[in-house]
């Protein structure tokens, strides 16, 4: 492969073709890759490798994808590392499984069978996402007591730092930045995730409702993201 190295991702799946469709389309668009077959080796190289996304499959040998995941932000957390970003595939018929894992930190999810364009996109997305969590800018929002710092890529509330990932915080300063104002879905995509999404909208919920159970616990008597039925969420500091 010439030319620089676009990103090494792991790529885990236990179904030969994925593998290979994956690892050709990835390769192609000049990224590196390294293949597991199961969950234990996935966490092994996960470890080892040190990728800069995961794409991992819900059903696996061993240690199911939702168990990696768990795993995973567990360890970064206590850790205080960044997280892995991870893109989960997921079958038509694992819904109660897709948003689980979208609820323990997975940033995406792509349904089986998919559209290798549609996967190289988001692909792209979710690393251009940790690429601006690693360089930060220089913008601090101060809503009250809340400080949304992105040269940091840190939040506080009541002086407590939050333990957010970085697509919590993403959502957090999209937000913040637009206080007081609602956001659809389809805005904080747009935003966020940072192309149109292809599917249901619960990607933004399930980040929503990890988000105000931090917020609660720094702050326990109040609610700043606030639901506004049939539109969207706004941020009450």
């Amino acid at each position: 492969m010439g030319g620089a190295v676009a990103g090494k991702i792991l790529v885990v799946d236990d179904e030969q073709p994925i593998i290979d469709v994956l690892t050709y389309n990835l390769e192609r668009v000049g990224y590196e890759v390294v293949v597991a077959w199961d969950g234990e080796a996935a966490l092994e190289l996960a470890r080892r490798e040190d990728p800069d996304l995961m794409i991992l499959d819900l059903m696996l040998p061993k240690l199911d994808g939702i168990e990696v995941c768990r795993t995973l932000r567990r360890e970064a957390a206590a850790n205080q590392t960044r997280d892995l970003p991870i893109i989960m595939l997921t079958a038509r018929d694992e819904e109660i499984d897709r948003v689980l894992g979208l609820e323990l930190g997975a940033d995406d999810y792509v349904v089986k069978p998919f559209s290798v364009r549609e996967l190289i996109a988001r692909v792209k997305a979710v690393l251009r996402r940790a690429q601006q969590a690693r360089q930060g800018d220089d913008s601090v929002l101060r809503l009250g007591d809340l400080i949304v710092d992105k040269s940091r890529y840190e939040a506080h509330l009541a002086s407590r730092l939050l333990d957010l990932t970085n697509l919590e915080f993403e959502v957090l300063h999209a937000l913040a930045r637009q206080a007081e104002h609602v956001l659809t879905r389809e805005q904080l995509l747009e935003q966020v995730w940072g192309y149109a999404y292809l599917g249901d909208q619960r990607v933004v919920d399930a980040v929503i409702k990890r988000l105000r159970a931090k917020l609660r616990e720094a702050a326990p008597d109040r609610e700043l993201v606030v639901t506004v039925r049939g539109v969207g969420y706004k941020l009450e500091a």
